[in-house]
C-alpha cells in the first residue's frame, strides 16, 4: 500500500485535475447558458498543440500559454459562426470541432516540426511551478498542493469566482436566464445571441489553459490525440453537476484521484489495459447512480 498512496501519488491529483478542471468551467458556463458544448476535447487538444508551438518558438511559457488561449478562442469562434449565426445544431458543430481539432494538430505537428506522434524538445519552456513555504508545516496540504503549476492555482480561484459570478453577479444572471428562458433578454434590450458568444469565448480561453497545463505544465511536450478523453470527462462532470462550480471541483478532484490510482497500480502488474480503464468505469458509474436517483425523483412526482 505504502508503495501506492506515497508522495508522489497526492501530488500528481492536482496534475491529473487540473486540465480536467479548467475544461469544466468552460463546459459549465455554455451549460449554464443552455449551449451543448461537448466539443471540449477538441478544444484541449488544440490548445494544447499551440501551447508547445508557442513556448518552442517564443522559448517562453506566458507565450505558450497565450498561443493555447488563441487556439481555444480560433475553435470558440467557428463554434459561434455556426451555431449562433447559422443556426447549427451543436452536437453536430461539437462533433466537427473534435475531429477538426485531431487532425489539424496532426497536420500542423507533421508540417512544422517534421515529426508524427510524439514533439519533444529542450527548447520548449515549462510553465513554472510555486512553493508555498506558508503550508510546508501542514503535510497533508503540502503533499495534496504545493509546488504545482500556476494554472492549478488559478483553476481554484476561477472555481470560486465563476461560484460568485453565476450566483450574485449581473453578468452572471444574464447568462442564466440566457439559458432558461432568452426571451426575458430580448424583452429587456439585451442581445442573447452577444451574451453566448461571450460565453464561448470564455470557454474557449479556459479550455485553451486546460490544453497548456496538459502540455508544458509538467512534460514539455506534445503527443497525437494528447487530451485522450479528458475533454469527454469534463462534459460528463458538467452534466452530472448541472454547470454549478463548486459540486463540479468535487467531482473532478474525485476523477483525478481515481486517475492517478489507475497510474500507481500499474506497478503491481496489472495489465495496462485494464488500469487505464479505471476511471472511465468511475465515471460510468458516476453517471449511473446519478441518473437512478434523478429517475427515482422524477417517478415519485408523476405518480
Amino acid at each position: 500500500m505504502t508503495e501506492i498512496f506515497d508522495p508522489e501519488f497526492f501530488s500528481s491529483i492536482a496534475r491529473l485535475t487540473t486540465p480536467i478542471l479548467l475544461a469544466a468551467l468552460g463546459g459549465s458556463i455554455c451549460h449554464r447558458a443552455g449551449i451543448f458544448n461537448i466539443g471540449l476535447e477538441g478544444f484541449i487538444l488544440l490548445g494544447a498543440f499551440m501551447a508547445v508551438l508557442g513556448s518552442f518558438f517564443a522559448n517562453s511559457a506566458f507565450i505558450g500559454a497565450l498561443t493555447a488561449v488563441f487556439g481555444g478562442l480560433f475553435l470558440s469562434i467557428i463554434f459561434a459562426e455556426f451555431h449562433l449565426r447559422r443556426k447549427g445544431d451543436p452536437i453536430v458543430i461539437s462533433i466537427a470541432i473534435n475531429i477538426l481539432a485531431l487532425g489539424l494538430s496532426t497536420y500542423l505537428l507533421r508540417s512544422i516540426f517534421k515529426v508524427s506522434g510524439v514533439f519533444s524538445h529542450p527548447e520548449i519552456e515549462k510553465i513554472p511551478h510555486i512553493q508555498l513555504p506558508i503550508i510546508e508545516n501542514v503535510k497533508i496540504l503540502d503533499l495534496l498542493i504545493n509546488d504545482q503549476s500556476i494554472l492549478f492555482y488559478l483553476s481554484i480561484v476561477i472555481v470560486f469566482i465563476l461560484h460568485y459570478f453565476l450566483k450574485y453577479h449581473k453578468f452572471g444572471l444574464w447568462i442564466r436566464v440566457v439559458g432558461e428562458n432568452p426571451e426575458v433578454l430580448k424583452s429587456s434590450g439585451i442581445n442573447p445571441v452577444r451574451i453566448k458568444f461571450l460565453v464561448l469565448l470564455l470557454c474557449g480561453l479556459l479550455c485553451g489553459l486546460a490544453g497548456a497545463q496538459l502540455s508544458i505544465s509538467n512534460v514539455g511536450l506534445f503527443v497525437e490525440n494528447m487530451s485522450a478523453g479528458r475533454g469527454w470527462i469534463a462534459v460528463v462532470a458538467v452534466l452530472l453537476c448541472g454547470g454549478r462550480p463548486i459540486p463540479l471541483f468535487l467531482l473532478i478532484i474525485l476523477f483525478g484521484l481515481v486517475d492517478s490510482l489507475s497510474l500507481r497500480i500499474q506497478g503491481l502488474g496489472l495489465p495496462q489495459q485494464i488500469t487505464e480503464l479505471l476511471p472511465y468505469i468511475v465515471c460510468l458509474a458516476v453517471l449511473i447512480i446519478v441518473s437512478y436517483k434523478k429517475l427515482r425523483t422524477f417517478s415519485r412526482i408523476i405518480y
